[in-house]
């Protein structure tokens, strides 16, 4: 039950990482994207600050300490993501060229590497998140995440809708 809970916290907060660590990323010569409307990576961070901040009644004190810990594990992610970007910009060519099996299986090993890196990286930081909640805010944060999985399941469980018939 407690991974569970700590998956949940991990799949939420690595959303709220993936986009500070994206925005952190960007490059200062590159052109700014073109607007989304509100939905930029700034957004969703907020979005989901804001929900834990609702639903964990979390304290101005617990915001500001998440938001540094996110911020503190930004310059350890920035490698691996360039590094993962990279890897994907190779992996392109033998999409769109001629397939190489043992070329694309070696930059696929690296990229596990890198992936194994990042998910150790989103671990320890989801750990410290975790940390900073009080022990009534872990119960409501377990609650939910019980919650999810209940509705999780019961969407694998249903039927598939019957193929159409011609």
């Amino acid at each position: 039950m407690k991974t569970l809970c700590f998956r949940f916290l991990m799949a939420t907060l690595a959303v709220v990482l993936g986009t500070a660590l994206v925005r952190a990323q960007s490059s200062t010569d590159a052109p700014p994207p073109p607007p989304m409307h509100g939905h930029g990576p700034d957004f969703a961070m907020e979005h989901m600050m804001g929900f834990f901040a609702e639903k964990l009644n979390l304290t101005d004190d617990q915001k500001a300490q998440m938001k540094a810990a996110i911020q503190k594990q930004r310059p350890a992610m920035k490698p691996l993501l360039q590094q993962e970007h990279q890897i994907d910009l190779q992996l392109r060519q033998y999409v769109e060229g001629t397939f190489d099996q043992a070329k694309v299986q070696a930059l696929a090993a690296q990229k596990a590497q890198i992936d194994a890196q990042m998910t150790v990286a989103h671990a320890q930081l989801h750990n410290q998140l975790y940390q900073m909640l009080t022990a009534d805010q872990q119960s409501q944060l377990k609650q939910m995440e019980a919650e999810h999985e209940a509705r999780m399941q019961q969407h694998m469980n249903q039927a598939p809708p019957a193929p159409p018939e011609e």
